[in-house]
């Protein structure tokens, strides 16, 4: 599928129902409402759809398929999910809008926030870009054979990082140390990280090449948390191959 250039004036026709009653549900029907769009729900699965144009799955992965074969004919459906390509939304001319984010319920502000976009045809993608326009994200499309590395990239930005910042915190804590403590250091670490990128922003002893700091730092893990060491290490596995792109950025340097 080649991308889709389009007017981000471009409205939606018809009334738009969302089928599924939870946080991203709620979140997806205050938020078109407070935009001005006609909409419907968050209606149960089994719906069918007959009274709207253009319908949105915001159920688990699991139930897009079923949700979808219950939708009368004729309607653009569309999915939430960021792993799923189209297939699973069956014979439908179908999309996807998947907001790069964290959704906690009816008082979720998508604005700002990019969304990766698919879609069937061009216009199930200017359905698509509309959705995304009148919620204030910015789309992005990514094509099926890129949705598994786009969606493990967002788990990996997110999901990881908060395993990572619970290893942090446990460790920390059997020094005396309370997780506020580590608040204004992770802020600065992710700050760096999206102004400058990851190679720019590293720090710290695999940076510099402190070999008997890291060892120090692996005898307290294999201590204090040994089921964590092999992580440990791999974490200063991968960090040494960023500390050689930093170095060779810094040496390439004009």
């Amino acid at each position: 599928m080649t991308p889709h250039p389009l007017p981000s004036s471009l409205t939606l026709a018809g009334r738009v129902l969302v089928i599924g009653d939870g946080r991203m549900g709620r979140a997806l029907v205050a938020a078109l409402e407070g935009a001005g769009v006609p909409v419907a729900g968050p209606a149960g699965r089994g719906e069918s759809g007959a009274d709207a144009g253009i319908v949105l799955l915001a159920v688990p992965d699991a139930e897009i398929a079923s949700a979808a074969r219950a939708i009368a004919p004729g309607r653009t459906v569309g999915h939430l999910s960021g792993s799923l390509d189209l297939s699973v939304l069956g014979p439908h001319d179908g999309f996807s809008v998947h907001p790069l984010m964290t959704v906690t319920g009816a008082g979720t502000s998508f604005a700002g926030v990019t969304a990766a976009l698919s879609a069937t045809s061009t216009a199930a993608y200017a359905v698509a870009s509309a959705v995304a326009d009148v919620l204030g994200m910015t789309g992005v499309e990514v094509l099926d054979e890129d949705r598994a590395a786009y969606h493990a990239a967002a788990s990996i930005a997110a999901n990881f990082l908060v395993t990572l910042e619970g290893m942090a915190e446990h460790l920390a804590a059997t020094a005396g140390v309370e997780r506020d403590a580590l608040v204004p250091l992770v802020r600065a670490a992710v700050d760096n990280w999206a102004e400058r990128g990851a190679a720019a922003a590293l720090t710290g002893p695999v940076s510099r090449g402190d070999a008997a700091t890291i060892e120090r730092q692996r005898r307290a893990i294999s201590e204090r948390m040994p089921e964590r060491l092999p992580l440990f290490d791999a974490l200063v596995d991968a960090t040494r191959d960023l500390a050689v792109v930093q170095r060779a950025g810094i040496e390439t340097a004009p």
